[in-house]
């Protein structure tokens, strides 16, 4: 399997070559030169695996570099039900992304996949935990090291911080918006003291932390000499590891191959429903893909209109959902490059574009840049989104009508699921954390405390390491030289 950048100025390179770098060095994204693809044979088998023997069958098809028994192994040590063991109490942790059907009546059938087991209580452990293990494995047979550069909204950070803390031979640089996360977000990364862990409060919001995480990566010659890699859903291997719970979900909420299944997927940086995107096109009968959006609703205006115009940092809001706050979606490329028929000179084209002008219209319209959103519905995308009286209301209604409690992100893909519920198709919506998580929220919605794992009783107690920091490169760039020694 060989992978090429989105730009097309980049020669393929395997799995384990793209797995370290992030960015492609003309500034586009890998993908698969083709997307493998899941035959009906490989589905039916595949519904009596466990979770783990689903990983390894899947990525052996994207990983085909790494030894097969050397993936075996690593899948099989990050997928445990030690790992993923905050389930719920009726929920059984070995299965890793159990499913709770909320609703099934004449309105349609409404499904939760639980995604936030791991140890950092949300969805990015999914991925973040094997992209450890890989790393790890990887810098070990090429006697490297490598520094993370990345940005967080919210929960990217804490989940790369916990899956990389105390790895050998890599250190963490991590972004994210100072006093822009809840205080629960906030203390499980500034609280770690592990002297491989470097918190940077950046004075601005998630866009601006993203831009420099990209500016740096577009800096080759720096790049190369600090040895940075990104942990962001720019990378590939992220993104990969999400296509496995699609096809666990698909195959626990049907019986046969020829029944299909919808997702609702909150989404800010369009990683998490990228990686549905790449499922459906390598052969998973997904019949809908819908972007639940919050006020940053920029993916939302794009599905409904063909239009991608990105916010300026004062027009980006930050709410009570705010992992969401993002208005630049950096995976957006990739979808942007399938819908164009791999055009990779129009790809650059468009995104050169965004960053000079703002964004790009492909609506069809007299002076847009293409006709290409009238393919959209092709590929099975629809959007809504929600604002925090909606997250309210659903959060009440869920505890109400399901019993269950839910974080303020899972309530925006709730309330946007419910308005494209079909009869017929099950609509599973991804949940994205644990509401202990977003308790301030939780305690306005229903005048109490979110339930708290164990372990997680007063983490906003502990002491924090972190700098305050500008949004401003070089000096980031000197931040991270005097860390490294490099």
């Amino acid at each position: 399997m060989q992978y090429a950048s989105t730009r097309g100025h980049t020669a393929s390179q395997n799995f384990s070559e793209i797995l370290l770098g992030g960015l492609a060095p003309d500034g586009g994204l890998y993908l698969p030169v083709s997307y493998p693809q899941i035959s009906a044979d490989e589905l039916n088998t595949w519904r009596g695996l466990s979770y783990a023997q689903l990983a390894f069958e899947v990525l052996k098809k994207f990983a085909t570099d790494i030894p097969e028994a050397d993936l075996k192994s690593i899948v099989e040590r990050t997928y445990t039900a030690d790992v993923y063991c905050n389930a719920r109490k009726d929920e059984d942790p070995a299965q890793i992304t159990p499913l709770r059907v909320l609703q099934d009546d004449h309105g349609g059938k409404l499904i939760l996949q639980a995604l936030s087991n791991g140890p950092t209580l949300a969805f990015k452990d999914m991925a973040m935990q094997l992209l450890g293990n890989l790393f790890e494995y990887t810098l070990a047979k090429q006697h490297a090291e490598l520094n993370i550069f990345g940005a967080t909204s919210g929960d990217t950070g804490s989940a790369a911080e916990y899956a990389m803390r105390g790895k050998k031979g890599i250190r963490v640089f991590m972004l994210s918006p100072h006093r822009k996360m809840s205080a629960f977000q906030t203390a499980q990364m500034f609280s770690l003291q592990d002297p491989n862990i470097f918190n940077i409060a950046v004075e601005g919001v998630f866009d601006d932390c993203q831009d420099m995480v990209k500016a740096v990566s577009n800096d080759l010659e720096f790049k190369q000499r600090q040895k940075i890699g990104t942990v962001n859903s720019i990378n590939w291997a992220r993104v990969v590891a999400q296509v496995v719970y699609y096809i666990r979900g698909y195959l626990s909420a049907t019986t046969s191959n020829g029944q299909k299944v919808s997702f609702t997927v909150p989404s800010g940086n369009f990683g998490n429903i990228c990686a549905g995107h790449i499922a459906r096109m390598m052969g998973v009968p997904i019949h809908k893909l819908v972007v639940a959006t919050n006020e940053n609703d920029v993916l939302d205006e794009f599905f409904r209109t063909g239009v991608y115009r990105v916010r300026k940092s004062a027009e980006t809001w930050h709410t009570t959902s705010p992992s969401m706050d993002i208005s630049k979606a950096s995976n957006f490329e990739r979808f942007i490059f399938d819908l164009l028929d791999g055009d990779s000179v129009r790809v650059a084209a468009l995104f050169r574009k965004v960053e000079t002008e703002g964004g790009f219209d492909l609506s069809g319209k007299p002076g847009s840049d293409g006709d290409e959103f009238a393919k959209v519905a092709r590929f099975g995308f629809e959007s809504g989104k929600s604002v925090h009286a909606n997250r309210l209301q659903t959060i009440r209604y869920a505890e109400q009508k399901y019993g269950i409690t839910i974080d303020t992100h899972t309530a925006d893909g709730i309330k946007v699921a419910l308005e494209h519920l079909e009869p017929g198709v099950p609509m599973i919506v991804l949940e994205t954390a644990l509401p202990a998580k977003f308790n301030e929220t939780i305690r306005e919605a229903l005048g109490r405390d979110a339930q708290r794992p164990a372990g997680f009783e007063n983490i906003e107690t502990l002491p924090q390491r972190f700098v305050v920091m500008p949004a401003n490169v070089e000096q980031m760039k000197a931040y991270i030289a005097s860390n490294t020694g490099l």
